[in-house]
């Protein structure tokens, strides 16, 4: 049997076309980035290892490559679920800056940008030669995006954009930010280049978690933009949180990834280390370990192959993501917990990647949402009644 075990023939369900773009980035990073995966993380990488990654990944077509036209494959939900599934299963971080690119900065381009924006923009995105990002969470505005602070302001025929934007992925190599910000109007997005006057980017230091990925903060004092910088299609916060549930659901999959990589070393590791004479996998708590790892990473996987497969439909609801995201990332993070606590001291060490995983997904389990507002749309789903405020 495979460390890479598809229990219950999962494949058999899959099309052709989904299995060879799975293939492919598997094949890819196993080649080309789990080798550095873990000097990634123990060094944090640098901006231009960042760039040269994105870069890669659009060589195979994987930035934006759920969007169509403009240099986009317009491949299927599911293919890009699996995408991001292989992505993760190497590091979070990679599969982080993966999305920020194509579903959250792209996503926000391609359908709410004007044909000029998305001509302008997206084939360089989809090439790899212009990197974005996308900024709504704020230092003291997380879960609660409507109380944004930043603002954009008429002067003239130009926007003038002031606040601050923080936990921003891509954020130190973006060339483009897509920033949303209070108007007259309500919220709505813009397109900012980086190197606009005004705006100052700072890398966050010193992470404990997402160590392969550059995360940042935006300071905009004063940036001025014409008028073509909004984004004529964004109307109120539900533009930006529509771009926030095609990265969820990226992420429904994706930590699926970390825990079938998780999984797969407890198992192979449980094979060759003996104790008391014989290999701790003849063990029978080390039996339900395993056991209860499989269980919950076939149905994780199984869940987001089904909530694909109800968005190629067009029939996939929001709460339906955050059902996803909440169960997917609970239980990826349980998974490589478990696991760690097979390989025993050798798992939190960067010679294998369960500790790693376990690191970053503490940070997956936040963003795009945490666990707890996740619940609560749940529970709305659930009661009708708003438990939010």
């Amino acid at each position: 049997m495979d460390d890479l075990v598809d229990f219950l023939g999962i494949d058999a369900f899959l099309t052709e076309e989904e299995r060879a773009s799975r293939d492919l980035v598997r094949r890819y990073g196993d080649e080309h980035l789990r080798p550095n995966v873990a000097r990634w993380f123990d060094q944090e990488i640098s901006r231009s290892e960042a760039r040269d990654v994105l870069r890669g990944l659009a060589g195979i077509g994987l930035l934006g490559m759920q969007l169509s036209g403009y240099g986009c494959a317009g491949a299927g939900p599911v293919s890009y679920g699996l995408a991001m599934l292989e992505l993760e299963a190497v590091d979070s971080g990679l599969r982080s800056m993966a999305s920020v690119q194509g579903s959250l900065a792209m996503m926000a381009i391609h359908t709410f940008g004007s044909e000029e924006q998305k001509s302008r923009w997206l084939p360089g995105m989809a090439s790899g030669e212009v990197i974005g990002c996308f900024g709504l969470t704020e230092p003291d505005v997380g879960s609660d995006p409507a109380s944004m602070r930043t603002v954009a302001r008429r002067s003239g025929s130009d926007w003038v954009l002031d606040g601050t934007k923080m936990w921003i992925t891509n954020g130190g190599i973006a060339d483009i930010a897509v920033v949303w910000a209070r108007t007259d109007e309500g919220i709505r997005g813009f397109v900012v280049p980086a190197d606009s006057a005004g705006l100052t980017i700072n890398d966050v230091p010193r992470k404990m978690s997402m160590r392969v990925s550059i995360t940042s903060e935006l300071v905009f004092d004063g940036v001025r933009v014409p008028q073509d910088a909004l984004l004529p299609g964004s109307r109120g916060l539900r533009s930006a949180l529509a771009c926030l549930n095609e990265a969820r659901f990226g992420i429904v999959f994706g930590a699926m990834g970390a825990a079938r990589d998780a999984f797969a070393c407890a198992r192979s590791y449980a094979m060759t280390r003996q104790q008391f004479g014989r290999a701790i996998a003849g063990f029978q708590l080390t039996q339900g370990k395993l056991a209860d790892m499989l269980v919950e990473l076939e149905k994780g996987i199984l869940l987001a192959v089904h909530l694909g497969r109800l968005k190629e439909r067009g029939l996939l609801q929001p709460a339906q993501v955050s059902f996803g995201k909440l169960n997917n990332t609970r239980v990826a993070l349980d998974i490589c917990r478990t696991a760690r606590t097979i390989l025993g001291a050798s798992g939190v060490t960067l010679d294998y990647p369960v500790m790693r995983h376990a690191s970053n997904l503490e940070s997956v389990v936040t963003y795009e949402g945490t666990s707890e507002v996740h619940t609560l749309v749940l529970g709305q789903a659930l009661t009708g009644l708003d438990a939010f405020r």
